[in-house]
């Protein structure tokens, strides 16, 4: 069974960067993602990998600031985030194979 642990978040300010880790255990991963989730709305896609070819696909609006990556040998995930807004305060969640991560909370102070 996957089981995923996240790691990094915490408080940046506005144009900040931060780095969020996700480290996955369990047989058969083939892809993965990261979600982001404002309390009281729906959770929101970020960008998915692919642990097979390294290939990626972003939500449009992000692809320009933020960065999936994957280190296999340590079945890690990463997601970069650049210039972060305020607007961007939310709970971040990766994915792997319909299993979801504790969640992490990032704040952007304006």
């Amino acid at each position: 069974q996957v089981q995923l642990v996240e790691s990094g978040g915490g408080l940046v300010s506005t144009g900040e960067s931060l780095r969020l880790s996700c480290t996955a255990s369990g047989p058969n991963i083939y892809n993965s993602a990261w979600f982001r989730q404002d309390p009281g709305k729906e959770r929101e896609f970020i960008a998915t990998i692919s642990w097979r070819s390294g290939s990626t696909f972003y939500t449009n609006s992000l692809k320009d600031r933020f960065t999936i990556s994957l280190d296999i040998d340590n079945s890690t995930m990463y997601l970069q985030m650049r210039d972060l807004k305020p607007k961007e305060t939310d709970i971040y969640y990766c994915n792997a194979e319909l299993k979801w991560s504790q969640g992490r909370q990032v704040t952007v102070s304006s």
